[in-house]
């Protein structure tokens, strides 16, 4: 969802001077991604960013991976791009798009060997439920969109969201639970614990994880 916010002057700066650089314009038809790159890897989708603390940590940490942000939040995206430009991290490209949109209209079938999600908006008041982006149409997508053995992780801090998810991913023929009790996982090794998740925590919040191969 597109959230309102003032973008500083070095967020604006950063998406009028490093966007060409980072950026995939929106457009038509089916993306090259090693070109965009430069080289073929890997290829992992960051969903919903945020502010882009867990991607360009991430991407640092993992750099033989080719990681594409996507977020409609303009001073989340600008952020990302003064961190990317600060530590001087090529394996990022960043996209400004509705995430289904982009999935259906630029991304090749079984190209994607990784999708994360994290903290994606609980959207906590049950008659809007039906907007958290965790659904049966959207978990198609994605199957569509990764190769056979991919990884989708997921992380909440709120669990009825968590509860939300497992019920939809366990409804899911194209996704299997890899943890022994179909519930929660450790957190994996490469998702950062950011400052948000710190936040959360002093708040009492549990983070759930959630990790599913693609069949």
């Amino acid at each position: 969802m597109l959230r309102k916010g003032r973008l500083t002057s070095a967020q604006q700066h950063a998406l009028d001077e490093l966007w060409p650089h980072y950026g995939i314009d929106k457009g038509d038809g089916v993306l090259d991604f090693a070109g965009h790159f430069g080289r073929t890897a890997e290829l992992v989708l960051d969903i919903g960013f945020g502010n882009g603390e867990s991607t360009w940590q991430m991407a640092q940490a993992e750099p033989d991976i080719n990681f594409v942000g996507i977020e409609v939040h303009p001073p989340g995206v600008g952020q990302l791009l003064m961190a990317l430009d600060k530590y001087a991290i090529e394996n990022v490209r960043v996209v400004r798009d509705d995430v289904v949109d982009f999935l259906r209209q630029r991304v090749a079938p079984g190209s994607i060997k990784g999708v994360r999600i994290y903290f994606p908006d609980p959207w906590p008041k049950k008659r809007h439920h039906k907007r958290r982006i965790i659904q049966p149409d959207f978990v198609a997508e994605l199957a569509r969109c990764m190769a056979s053995g991919g990884l989708l992780h997921l992380a909440t801090d709120w669990q009825n969201y968590a509860e939300h998810m497992l019920e939809v991913m366990a409804g899911s023929p194209d996704f299997v639970n890899l943890s022994g009790n179909a519930d929660y996982v450790e957190r994996p090794r490469w998702r950062p614990h950011t400052k948000y998740e710190k936040r959360g925590e002093r708040l009492g919040h549990v983070v759930r994880d959630m990790l599913y191969r693609r069949k």
